[in-house]
């Protein structure tokens, strides 16, 4: 299954790597390809991972998900 989310408040490669490694320490996510340009995150999942989990993992890492 497949997610796409926005994300606010990344302005270079750093940010995607932070961004990155938060939605991939979620429980369930698989792999998750992060665009700088788009502002937005292709989250791949095997088993059900919420979006509220992978919100706040985002914004634990000091980033915004625009529901």
């Amino acid at each position: 299954m497949k997610e796409t989310l926005k994300i606010e408040g990344m302005t270079c490669e750093h940010c995607v790597m932070h961004v990155t490694k938060a939605l991939e320490s979620v429980e369930g996510v698989a792999k998750a390809k992060v665009s700088l340009k788009k502002n937005e995150a292709l989250v791949k999942f095997d088993t059900p991972a919420t979006l509220e989990a992978m919100s706040a993992a985002v914004t634990e890492a000091g980033y915004k998900v625009n529901l």
